[in-house]
């Protein structure tokens, strides 16, 4: 009883912001903003409701009641219609599509685009911590030279399932096999369903397969184990085992991207080979700059 009550409370609350989140969107266009001619004075600012229903091709009763948060259900088409015609960013549909009761949308433009200058930046000014950017194929198309240093990045063969699954001596930098094997492969999982329709996917799982024993005994589990993992551990050619405390970051800026930052925990910062490679790697960062 009391879960029913508590259902029925959160479809009010969601339908009440679908209804002033709409509004606000509504009015904070002009006619002029969408490529529709000026009416002249208007009782209230922004566009009609019958002019948002136009531009997005459905009935200007539907929208109505979908603006007035009535409990009524909506494809993810709808949704993406209107959200076309109010202009909304990815991050406002997104919020659309939760507000409506769906599940998140996956981005409008599904090709790999470029790395956003700014993010550049971040990963470089991580130093001399490593900081990288995956996109969602597994490739590494950014990475600071720390992250070269402490996990053997390079600039040729950087995707990550590829390389853990068929370069043996760079497994072997990562002692939890198992752990980091799920966690690529869930990764890979997981992405593949976001694009089904993006045939790349299957590619780099059917070579793996073919490849590496290894990775189809993982494959065959379809277990999703994205990385999560607050701490990882990576063997060092010179400084021995090195711990980390890992955060990987979702960008609404660039969704084909993740940002993964690293920081060594207390053990491996008073580490004495740790502390001479961070003396590298920050007159390696000073002499860059």
């Amino acid at each position: 009883m009391e879960k029913a009550i508590d259902s029925t409370h959160a479809r009010h609350v969601r339908r009440t912001e679908l209804r002033d989140f709409l509004r606000s969107r509504r009015a904070a266009l002009k006619p002029e903003d969408v490529g529709l001619p000026s009416a002249g004075f208007r009782r209230t600012p922004g566009l009609r409701r019958e002019e948002v229903a136009v531009l997005a091709g459905i009935g200007v009763s539907w929208y109505t009641w979908l603006e007035q948060g009535r409990d009524i259900k909506v494809s993810p088409d709808v949704v993406d219609a209107v959200s076309r015609a109010l202009r909304l960013g990815e991050p406002e549909r997104a919020h659309l599509y939760r507000l409506a009761g769906l599940n998140s949308p996956l981005p409008r433009d599904t090709h790999t685009e470029g790395v956003p200058p700014r993010l550049q930046r971040i990963v470089d000014r991580w130093m001399p911590f490593p900081a990288k950017l995956v996109d969602r194929y597994g490739n590494i198309p950014v990475f600071n030279e720390a992250a070269r240093e402490v996990f053997g990045l390079t600039e040729a063969n950087n995707n990550q399932a590829v390389r853990f699954f068929l370069d043996t001596e760079w497994r072997a930098r990562f002692p939890d096999t198992e752990a980091v094997a799920g966690e690529v492969i869930g990764f890979l999982r997981d992405q593949a369903a976001r694009y089904p329709d993006d045939h790349h996917f299957m590619d780099i799982a059917q070579r793996l397969r073919t490849e590496s024993p290894l990775f189809r005994t993982f494959w065959d589990r379809h277990e999703i184990s994205l990385a999560t993992r607050a701490t990882k551990t990576v063997l060092h050619p010179r400084c021995g085992a090195l711990t980390f405390e890992h955060t990987a970051l979702d960008l609404s800026e660039a969704p084909h991207l993740r940002l993964h930052l690293y920081g060594p925990d207390e053990q491996t910062a008073a580490s004495a080979p740790f502390k001479l490679l961070l003396r590298q790697l920050s007159d390696q960062g000073r002499a860059v700059a």
